[in-house]
């Protein structure tokens, strides 16, 4: 299965509660902080939820 890494490039502290939790749900805490998700659907549409606070590397 393929995986995807998400980088969080932007703070977190203008963000709605909903975007923090979002990013909490995706495990990034810190800025420059980059975790590993299998690439399927439901963290597609939550890496779309913040998509200006993300990026997704290589």
């Amino acid at each position: 299965m393929a995986e995807i890494k998400v980088k969080l490039v932007r703070s977190r502290i203008c963000c709605t509660p909903a975007q923090r939790a979002t990013l909490d749900s995706l495990g990034l805490k810190r800025r420059e902080m980059v975790k590993v998700h299998k690439d399927c659907p439901a963290i597609r549409g939550m890496i779309q939820k913040v998509v200006h606070l993300v990026a997704v590397v290589d």
